[in-house]
């Protein structure tokens, strides 16, 4: 049998596999694998979010850490971006929504309505310190995935008892929402060709800005 076929049968094995018995073979299969990576985190807030800050960086991204007034910051880093037009998920909070800005709710616009658009203001689920990683989950408070990899521009909010050390942590985290599409970003857009040039823009926004609240 050739490796193609093994992996196809296993698949096709897979596939057809239902009832309480396979369910609770595969339950304990998971259980049983060895995991001798770190599942826990060991850092304090400030180290947490120190090691954050600098792996966002380090992916191009800008952390902003928050003055208590969200409204406030939210207008003083659209101000700076010289951003004026921008969607906001459904039920993205409205009190933290500044004055003298267009915020439109996105009720399912066209993807050119979201490209015409100045960038995207959303919130976020977590954030890890490791990877620099900010996880997003498709809600109505969070926005459609096409709602965040169209714009050119993409402000997120981030609570700061939602950076979690580790990988496993976060795993552990999103279990709740397995269910819904999830999107991990590291940094703004980017990829380089066969010379290394770097690009930036080409599968979601050009630039990545996450305030710290």
């Amino acid at each position: 049998m050739t490796s193609r076929n093994y992996i196809l049968n296993r698949v096709a094995v897979a596939i057809r596999a239902t009832g309480a018995g396979r369910e609770a073979e595969c339950a304990a299969e998971w259980q049983s694998l060895p995991r001798h990576y770190d599942r826990i985190g060991k850092l304090a807030e400030a180290e947490r979010l120190q090691l954050f800050d600098e792996r966002l960086r380090h992916y191009h991204g800008t952390p902003i850490y928050g003055t208590g007034d969200t409204r406030a910051n939210i207008a003083g880093i659209l101000t700076a971006r010289e951003k004026r037009v921008l969607i906001t998920p459904p039920a993205f909070p409205k009190d933290w929504l500044p004055d003298g800005f267009m915020f439109i709710p996105d009720e399912n616009l066209t993807k050119e309505q979201l490209d015409l658009s100045d960038g995207v203001l959303t919130l976020c689920t977590l954030a890890i310190a490791l990877t620099g990683t900010v996880v997003l989950q498709s809600s109505r408070e969070q926005g459609r995935r096409a709602t965040t990899l169209i714009p050119d521009y993409h402000l997120c909010i981030l609570r700061r008892e939602d950076v979690v050390e580790l990988v496993p942590e976060a795993i552990s985290r999103l279990m709740p929402f397995k269910d819904k599409p999830l999107t991990f970003i590291s940094g703004p857009s980017a990829t380089v060709d066969i010379e290394m040039t770097r690009v930036g823009g080409v599968h979601g926004p050009r630039t990545l800005d996450v305030l710290i609240i």
